[in-house]
């Protein structure tokens, strides 16, 4: 697997995926849907596996000395390594915005602790949609990235909107830390369970796709 995993660094990244890591410096921006910046994290990831398909990376990955099973799983850890490089870089920017200014976020959820929880959560929810679906034809790729893609974005819709609409997200959630700090903590980590979860299912269930998949 560490073989795998540096194969994946060396020859495998896409350029962008290293690009779209500065974007967590958008958290700055004074009015702005933050979920956005994982959104670009996942075209990254979409990127990395349509730059694979032209440069038939799961077939040089085949010709190596190992199973099916862990060709997935070291894609997937290290997409999913990639998207949490990106969570724990947005965490310095939402502090120097805290001290720059004050002002809430007009546009939607601002930059706390339930907002990385929510955003982990659809982290996994793409990584679940995306993989799920690519492993089951790889040639496919922007397929994959269509349909995941949408999903993610109707979550984006519906989560800045209950900002907005719901008493609870707009009273509780949407305020300055450390206000209603236990709900808030309860939401980050709800949203890193879900995340765990949902992207070792994606690893399962991708898996099993890809072993019985006729290449």
């Amino acid at each position: 697997m560490k073989n795998l995993l540096a194969k994946e660094l060396r020859l495998a990244m896409h350029p962008t995926n290293l690009i779209f890591l500065s974007l967590s410096a958008l958290l700055l921006a004074p009015g702005y849907p933050y979920y956005i910046i994982f959104f670009y994290t996942m075209l990254g990831i979409f990127f990395l596996c349509l730059d694979g398909r032209e440069n038939h990376d799961i077939e040089f990955s085949l010709t190596l000395p190992v199973r099916k099973a862990e060709i997935v799983k070291a894609r997937v850890l290290f997409a999913a390594g990639i998207e949490l490089v990106q969570v724990l870089l947005t965490v310095p920017f939402a502090f120097l915005r805290r001290g720059i200014t004050p002002v809430e976020n007009v546009v939607g959820m601002d930059a706390n602790l339930p907002f990385f929880g929510l955003s982990l959560l659809m982290l996994g929810l793409f990584n679940y949609l995306f993989f799920t679906i690519y492993y089951r034809n790889p040639v496919k790729v922007g397929k994959a990235f269509l349909l995941s893609g949408t999903a993610v974005m109707l979550y984006i819709v519906v989560a800045e909107s209950l900002v907005h609409v719901a008493p609870f997200f707009r009273d509780v959630l949407d305020t300055p830390d450390p206000q209603f700090i236990a709900p808030k903590l309860a939401v980050l980590a709800a949203g890193a369970a879900g995340f765990a979860l949902l992207t070792l299912l994606s690893y399962t269930v991708s898996a099993r796709r890809f072993v019985t998949l006729d290449l």
